[in-house]
């Protein structure tokens, strides 16, 4: 397994990455930008979990699973359940590893810009509770991310521990300045896949 910095080149044709980060990180942000460089299908993660009113759909992990056993892709590396296949198809794995207070800031001001109706919009048309249900709601979106944050880091260091995938690269940027130089030098090494269908 190879574990790269902002500034090492990735020295492989990249046709499946996969972005790592707790809630706030940008992964889905920096993910779909990754499918647009490559030409490679990306869908958003929480739109094969959720459907409306938050609820799980029941057939979610089969349409990860689908998705993933394409030959080119780029998705948010999320969903404990299908986290190991996930993995074991993933050529690099992008890992958001961001200061606790930026993504929880982030996190506030995404939930404040959605609910003025000016932020993203969450598949299954869903909204993220106000603010101040965060002292009564133990599962509200800022505190998630303050628990994730650890649990996320310590996950993904444990796929560097185990080394059970060889073949893995893992491009480690902490911070939005090590993402920003990451991407500018990146198009001599992420160039689009001119043969999705090839292995």
């Amino acid at each position: 397994m190879l574990v790269l910095g902002p500034t090492e080149p990735v020295p492989l044709d990249v046709r499946r990455i996969a972005v790592a980060g707790p809630p706030g990180s940008g992964k889905t942000t920096l993910a779909a930008e990754l499918s647009r460089r490559l030409g490679v299908p990306f869908t958003q993660f929480e739109t094969f979990f959720h459907g409306p009113e938050w609820t799980v759909l029941p057939d979610w992990q089969e349409k990860v699973l689908a998705h993933v056993d394409g030959e080119a892709w780029a998705i948010e590396w999320q969903g404990e359940e299908v986290r190991e296949r996930l993995t074991a198809r993933t050529q690099v794995l992008v890992w958001l590893d961001h200061p606790r207070w930026l993504t929880t800031a982030r996190v506030v001001t995404r939930t404040l810009r959605r609910r003025f109706g000016r932020g993203s919009t969450i598949p299954g048309g869903n909204t993220e509770g106000p603010l101040h249900t965060f002292f009564t709601d133990r599962d509200h979106i800022v505190r998630e991310s303050w628990r994730r944050h650890s649990w996320l880091r310590a996950r993904v260091e444990r796929v560097l521990a185990e080394d059970r995938h060889p073949g893995l690269v893992v491009v480690r940027l902490r911070g939005q300045r090590e993402v920003d130089a990451w991407l500018a030098r990146s198009g001599s090494w992420l160039k689009p896949c001119t043969s999705p269908d090839s292995s």
